[in-house]
């Protein structure tokens, strides 16, 4: 085993004991072992090509984590988000909610050529996405958990649902909870989840109505603090800049903790989608946000769980998908 690999292997089994998954939990056809015969270097050589993107972009971490939510919430967690266009059908790239939004995608290009060379038709870029979005999670500070795999590749992708699957930035707290619903993702899971803006950043575009209009009267959110409202406003201006981009956590943008939710309780969420989980009146979800605001380790242990939730939706297993050779095209 390789130094990088060892100090992976120590530094999981610390973070595990802290965060367990029990592995005996039902994953529907996945298994966290399943490549450890056929190839045992997988999760080294995902490790290695993700610590030199984030060294290269510390961003990149919450774009990966980005990118295996939108995956798996359009037709199950199945890669269908990296297939680019053909004859046969739209890409998902092209939709809403990720065009010009969405990045990554060459970080999983150089992983799966990696994977290629040493265990040939035998990763998933399925698996790729969780893999690469638990680990990336790990780097930035955050949980580690057992990822379920034996995951497929679709042979196809579907623009329409990824265009009305993924919620907007502007969603009401319903309109939030409706749609993990259909997942069969709860209230926890949708408030944990959302946990994972303590990393990233988010263009104008997608709080400006926050700033100007948010209720159709040319006035801003009241709820936004007034400091943090200001220097929003000096990034967003009411005409144009709208792929300018802000911190989602403006207090720890790179780190993976509980910031996020200490920041909503004081007025300071960038998104729409993220300030309705305090004020949306949703006794749960309001409850959460101040749970995990006080106490990081609950926030961790939930994420983590609902992490290994979010990737079991409507796996492809067995005879189904494929094993793409290359993830921007199916074989």
């Amino acid at each position: 085993m390789s130094s990088l690999g060892l100090v992976m292997f120590i530094l999981s089994c610390a973070i595990f004991q802290a965060f367990p998954v029990s592995s005996s939990n039902n994953y529907g056809g996945l298994f966290p072992e399943l490549y450890q015969i056929s190839c045992p270097q997988a999760n080294e050589i995902v490790m290695s090509v993700l610590e030199e993107a984030i060294s290269k972009d510390p961003r990149m971490a919450a774009s990966l984590l980005r990118l295996h939510f939108h995956d798996c919430f359009v037709q199950g967690c199945d890669a269908s988000i990296l297939l680019d266009k053909n004859s046969a059908f739209k890409s998902e790239k092209e939709a809403g909610p990720n065009k010009n939004s969405l990045r990554g995608y060459e970080v999983i290009d150089e992983i799966k050529a990696k994977l290629e060379q040493v265990c040939p038709h035998t990763v998933s870029c399925a698996d790729i996405l969780a893999l690469a979005a638990r680990d990336f999670v790990v780097l930035s500070g955050g949980p580690y958990w057992e990822v379920p795999l034996g995951r497929r590749d679709s042979k196809t992708a579907n623009f329409n649902k990824a265009n009305i699957n993924i919620p907007a930035p502007n969603s009401t707290i319903q309109n939030l909870i409706n749609l993990f619903n259909k997942q069969g993702l709860n209230e926890q899971d949708l408030v944990a989840l959302s946990g994972g803006h303590t990393i990233g950043m988010a263009r104008c575009v997608s709080f400006k109505q926050r700033l100007y209009n948010q209720k159709g009267d040319n006035l801003p959110d009241v709820t936004l603090e007034k400091t943090y409202y200001n220097g929003l406003k000096s990034i967003c201006p009411t005409s144009g800049g709208d792929n300018n981009i802000s911190p989602l956590d403006v207090a720890s943008p790179v780190r993976f903790d509980n910031t996020y939710f200490k920041l909503l309780l004081w007025g300071k969420g960038l998104l729409n989608s993220d300030e309705v989980l305090l004020t949306g009146n949703v006794k749960k979800t309001k409850e959460l946000v101040k749970s995990y605001a006080e106490n990081e380790a609950i926030f961790f242990s939930h994420f983590a769980k609902s992490m290994v939730k979010m990737g079991n939706i409507n796996p492809l297993t067995e005879l189904k998908g494929e094993i793409r050779k290359n993830c921007r095209r199916i074989n």
